[in-house]
């Protein structure tokens, strides 16, 4: 069956990874049709909205989609690059990628983060004797996507409502003295019900997989109520899953032990904050985030990213120098979902030969400065990458 995907490219290196991800597709065998979805910072200063109504009709229609990457400002500098015809007509930026994740629910993010023998970025450490050791590296993070911190439930200088429900607890006496005009507030919101489908799917992921531990990844100690709700929630769900044990750390304890022994952790599943957080901690591990892959799951659609930015400072180069890994993984998991499983491993495959002969790399695999320079000192171009996987594909 022939599909429709929704293809956003979005900001930046978005425009130029997300083309090369379907010239991979399409040589894999993969038959699609793409159809483009307007999504960005140029329709935030020509509309005043970066996420069009047009574009959420055609998720709603097709289900699934392939996203590049997004710029993201400030309000303050948001409101000043606004077309001088909309500014104070009350439009206000909001992340256009958040605003996907609570438009469709897309409350279970995935993030795998697994090394790829050969890369030059990989992980290595000192041995007890002395000599150097790469730990071959196997996580994935599951964040929840929708709630925590990310929700957007915050104000600068509280409406009175606000202002006297918070002043109710005994904790906001430290604050009493503070002009409410110098008040932010930003609230980190936890329901049992996101949080049993992330824990639970978390297991289920290892269950399926073969990983031997999930491990909550919050700070109970601390951040008793949300945090709490997490691992009490893991506790219970663990229960069902007796071939799999349960571990918690402390998200700065795990931002410490992921250079420590990484090889340890199998599945890990924390809130929106501390899942963003870790994960990118542990990218960095793999190869950073030119390899750094991610699906945004609901119950009726998915969205399929990469995790990098948009870094406008080499979206204009040409030729590009970006490494399309990221994106071109990001599709495989698209793949996964829609059970394209051979398709996908085929492509893992032939980034796994490409990285390992290491005769193709990209400024990011040589540790090169970012600049058209780097193709000068044997790097090679976005393009040039893609043909060597599309090469090993073949063969």
């Amino acid at each position: 069956m022939k599909r429709t995907i929704v293809a956003m490219p979005g900001d930046g290196i978005g425009k130029v990874v997300l083309p090369e991800a379907i010239r991979v597709l399409n040589a894999a065998g993969f038959e699609a049709e793409y159809v483009h979805g307007d999504i960005g910072w140029d329709f935030w200063i020509q509309e005043g909205n970066a996420l069009p109504d047009r574009t959420i009709a055609l998720l709603e229609k097709h289900k699934i989609g392939l996203f590049g990457a997004i710029t993201s400002k400030p309000k303050d500098k948001a409101a000043e690059e606004l077309d001088p015809k909309l500014r104070g007509k009350g439009f206000v930026y909001y992340s256009p990628i958040v605003g996907l994740r609570q438009r469709f629910d897309l409350d279970v993010c995935i993030r795998p983060c697994r090394s790829f023998p050969g890369n030059p970025l990989n992980f290595v450490r000192r041995s007890r004797e002395g000599t150097l050791e790469e730990p071959k590296i196997d996580v994935v993070i599951f964040r929840q996507n929708t709630e925590g911190l990310y929700a957007g439930v915050e104000w600068t200088n509280p409406p009175d409502q606000v202002y006297q429900a918070l002043m109710t607890h005994p904790k906001m006496k430290a604050f009493a003295s503070a002009p409410r005009e110098e008040l932010a507030v930003s609230t980190r919101i936890f329901t049992k019900r996101a949080c049993t489908r992330i824990v639970r799917a978390a297991f289920e992921h290892a269950k399926k997989f073969g990983y031997k531990s999930v491990t909550v990844c919050e700070k109970p100690n601390v951040i008793r109520e949300t945090s709490g709700m997490m691992l009490k929630v893991g506790k219970e769900i663990a229960r069902e899953y007796p071939g799999i044990v349960l571990w918690d750390t402390n998200i700065d304890a795990q931002m410490m032990w992921l250079t420590k022994n990484p090889e340890d952790y199998g599945v890990i599943v924390a809130g929106n904050m501390f899942g963003d957080i870790v994960s990118d901690g542990f990218a960095g591990l793999v190869g950073g985030l030119g390899f750094a892959c991610s699906a945004n799951l609901g119950e009726t659609c998915a969205v399929f990213e990469p995790t990098h930015g948009s870094a406008p400072k080499y979206a204009e180069l040409k030729p590009s120098i970006v490494n399309p890994i990221a994106m071109i993984l990001s599709a495989c998991m698209m793949l996964d979902h829609l059970g394209e499983t051979a398709r996908a491993e085929r492509i893992r495959s032939a980034i796994g030969k490409v990285v390992e002969e290491g005769k193709v790399r990209t400024y990011d695999m040589m540790r090169l400065p970012g600049s058209a320079k780097a193709l000068d000192q044997g790097a090679v171009s976005t393009e040039r990458m893609t043909d060597a996987i599309l090469d090993r594909l073949g063969g």
